[in-house]
């Protein structure tokens, strides 16, 4: 772990979406420190299913040895912004720090996203982060060492991350275009940055997005904390910068990353929107361009005498037991391109279980589309349907959280495929 150094001492810090995850993680770090953190979130009484308030969030950093200010902030709302950003300035004197870390998440297609969650991720996540630090830069103009760092990805334009959820991509870019403006228009006056993890982060949303068991595949919160701390503690002349946590940390001198792991020496889990090369798929960049900077070559899998698709749906029937059936209860449509093409099924739900080739028996509760290589991959345990899902290989319409029981069925079948 990187250790405090007391540079954040006495600095205020105003941290959206700071009641949980890693919001509240920064401002942990910071508080060490000695730091004054706005605790600007929505959650003022406990919720049903997601841990901490603002002000349990408060009493934890006051317990690290920070001061804190608990603000009921919904960021959709710019009068609740500049009301927190005013009992601030009145409390503290002022604002040094501003993290933009509040997000809101959809990973749906065009035709699947109903429109308030189109306006719920446009609003929180580009509007939330314009309309905050609007708000603040008044205030941060006039710290010593001012900072703005919003949570969003390096502007990566390869079509993979725009086709499975294009209004997420949009919305999570759209807080990456203000650190480019912003930047540009704030250069010698505030540091204005971006923030992304280079694997999956284990946080609340994390557990809804990938279901039990999700956790051994990511890192925890306090990455990205050390992360910030070091990218908040270096002069305003730092800015402009799209910082993956890992890079950032080795340059820093991180040597044991195994720390941060929540199950040290378990393979994890590519962030969203960072190429990774694997043996299927060679994506190449070049520059800012277009779809057509974009070459992607898909490995050919060698024929077999029923094809691989067909021998795994053999194996898939031949495996099935009513325990599986009880336990999923779901219908599995597979949409395949490439050879062994077409459209294959797999039914936990009617008695007995079923699977092949053709239109499951009854509607499909998960429509799942695939390359049939990737498909063959994923039902041998070679390729993770979480890792094909937010790698952009696996795209996902309907029941998301039945088709997260697919992952626990296969680690049963896999001893016999």
């Amino acid at each position: 772990m990187l250790p405090n150094t007391g540079k954040l001492a006495g600095c205020t810090l105003f941290i959206t979406g700071a009641s949980r995850g890693i919001g509240k993680a920064i401002a942990l770090k910071a508080a060490k420190d000695g730091a004054n953190i706005v605790v600007a979130a929505k959650t003022a009484e406990p919720h049903p299913t997601l841990p901490g308030t603002i002000y349990t969030a408060a009493e934890e950093i006051e317990a690290a040895g920070g001061k804190a200010l608990p603000c009921v902030v919904n960021v959709r709302e710019e009068e609740q912004i500049i009301s927190a950003v005013e009992k601030a300035v009145k409390t503290f004197g002022g604002i040094d720090i501003l993290v933009n870390n509040a997000s809101a998440i959809s990973l749906t297609g065009t035709l699947e996203t109903a429109t308030k969650k189109v306006n719920l991720m446009m609003d929180v996540n580009v509007r939330g982060t314009y309309l905050t630090s609007k708000a603040c830069l008044p205030h941060l103009r006039k710290s010593k060492n001012p900072h703005i760092l919003n949570l969003s990805p390096p502007m990566n334009l390869n079509p993979m991350w725009f086709k499975n959820h294009c209004a997420y991509t949009i919305s999570k870019y759209g807080m990456s275009m203000c650190v480019l403006g912003m930047a540009e228009e704030f250069k010698g006056e505030v540091a204005v940055n971006a923030l992304w993890p280079k694997t999956a982060i284990h946080t609340a949303a994390m557990d809804m997005l990938g279901g039990s068991g999700i956790e051994k595949q990511c890192r925890k919160t306090d990455i990205l904390a050390d992360a910030a701390y070091c990218i908040l503690t270096k002069p305003k002349s730092f800015t402009g910068n799209f910082i993956i946590d890992e890079v950032l940390l080795r340059e820093e001198g991180v040597k044991d990353f195994d720390i941060y792991a929540i199950a040290p020496g378990h393979p994890l889990i590519p962030d969203f929107f960072l190429d990774v090369e694997t043996d299927t798929t060679a994506v190449k960049q070049e520059g800012y361009g277009g779809a057509e900077a974009f070459k992607e070559k898909t490995e050919s899998v060698p024929a077999k005498p029923l094809g691989p698709v067909a021998e795994t749906f053999k194996v898939i029937q031949g495996a099935m037991t009513e325990e599986n059936v009880k336990s999923t209860q779901g219908i599995f449509q597979f949409e395949l391109s490439g050879d062994s093409g077409g459209m294959w099924y797999i039914d936990l739900k009617t008695k007995g279980g079923s699977a092949g080739f053709g239109k499951p028996p009854v509607a499909a509760d998960v429509v799942m589309s695939m390359s049939s290589a990737d498909f063959v991959k994923m039902f041998t345990g070679k390729l993770k349907p979480t890792m094909a899902f937010m790698s952009g290989k696996l795209r996902i319409k309907g029941n998301m959280a039945l088709a997260m029981k697919l992952e626990k069925m296969l680690t049963q079948l896999n001893s016999k495929l």
